[in-house]
């Protein structure tokens, strides 16, 4: 048996003149979380839409909880969850109702599925609201309703297409706890996502993908350190243009001048830290604050995606080990 719960080779398809996937290649690990990072319209849904057996491919195959979403799409659907961009329950019924009308179209019976109601309105801090018609609940309610929802037959691997779009910092925060909480259980999430913190704080690997080309792939510390290495940031305590100059010119010729920081690159991270610290005492200039800085997701997004600006094909980004 594979590791993967995920497993893609070569996806490729077209929307007529379109082409949404050329080739885009995914093995993620059983129990973790990958996020799919791209563009509007870089093929993210797409691939999603593929993989859960909404979509044939035109090219390629692949295996989603040891079966392949072609031969044995039946026995993939059974052994998946999928909350997509917007929500979906019925607002005239209440959350219950929606949870448990979802387990016995997922052949749960009537029994299991009350239960199963029960269980993840209490899961996901909705007991309350559980008697409440949908049509009331705030837009966190929401896709918290729909997370449960997805998860009602107790899916091995779960996908998430942009789960948080449109939710305030409250409930994207109380999503990622979700989230969470769902894999250390052992769930497998693939999430689509457009903000870059998100992916930040929940993957264990990042796949970017843009023009349906897989342009970088690897766990978030592997792509920041692939487009540069961090940079010590010395602050002052005010933008004396005098004292400025001084820690810049102490720093060396890299070092760059922006508001009343100055940067340098750190090429032995704390070691190089340690350094600057001992200069800036030597130097008596009155410091705000000295940290590392690494460099961003942003950083990562922009380097990668733009890399096909051209719109000519790219090998993925290489990712050091």
């Amino acid at each position: 048996m594979s590791n993967f719960a995920i497993s893609a080779q070569h996806l490729a398809r077209s929307f007529g003149e379109t082409h949404a996937l050329v080739d885009v290649s995914l093995d993620i690990p059983a129990g973790s979380v990958c996020a799919l990072l791209g563009r509007n319209g870089a093929g993210k849904t797409t691939t999603v839409r593929i993989l859960t057996t909404l979509l044939d491919p035109d090219d390629g195959h692949a295996q989603v909880a040891g079966f392949d979403i072609a031969s044995q799409a039946d026995r993939v659907r059974e052994r998946i969850g999928v909350t997509g961009q917007t929500a979906t329950m019925d607002e005239l019924l209440t959350g219950h109702e929606n949870l448990e009308i979802i387990g016995r179209f997922s052949h749960l019976g009537a029994a299991v599925s009350r239960q199963r109601a029960d269980e993840l309105l209490q899961q996901f801090d909705l007991v309350d609201a559980g008697r409440m018609l949908v049509k009331k609940y705030s837009g966190g309610m929401r896709r918290r309703l729909d997370l449960a929802a997805s998860l009602i037959a107790n899916p091995e691997v779960l996908f998430l297409d942009e789960p948080t779009t449109g939710l305030d910092p409250v409930a994207r925060s109380e999503m990622w706890v979700a989230i969470r909480n769902l894999v250390a259980r052992g769930t497998t999430v693939l999430l689509t996502t457009q903000y870059l913190d998100e992916a930040d704080q929940l993957a264990d690997t990042i796949v970017v993908v843009d023009r349906g080309l897989v342009v970088a792939e690897g766990t978030p510390e592997q792509l920041k350190a692939s487009i540069g290495r961090p940079s010590v940031v010395v602050t002052l305590v005010d933008a004396d243009p005098a004292a400025l100059l001084k820690v810049r010119t102490a720093l060396g010729a890299d070092a760059v001048i922006r508001g009343r920081s100055v940067s340098a690159p750190a090429a032995d991270g704390l070691e190089s830290l340690a350094k600057v610290v001992t200069l800036l005492e030597e130097l008596g200039v009155p410091i705000h604050e000295v940290g590392l800085e690494h460099p961003s997701l942003d950083e990562v997004f922009s380097a990668v995606t733009h890399r096909i600006g051209d719109h000519s094909p790219v090998a993925p980004a290489e990712i050091p080990a």
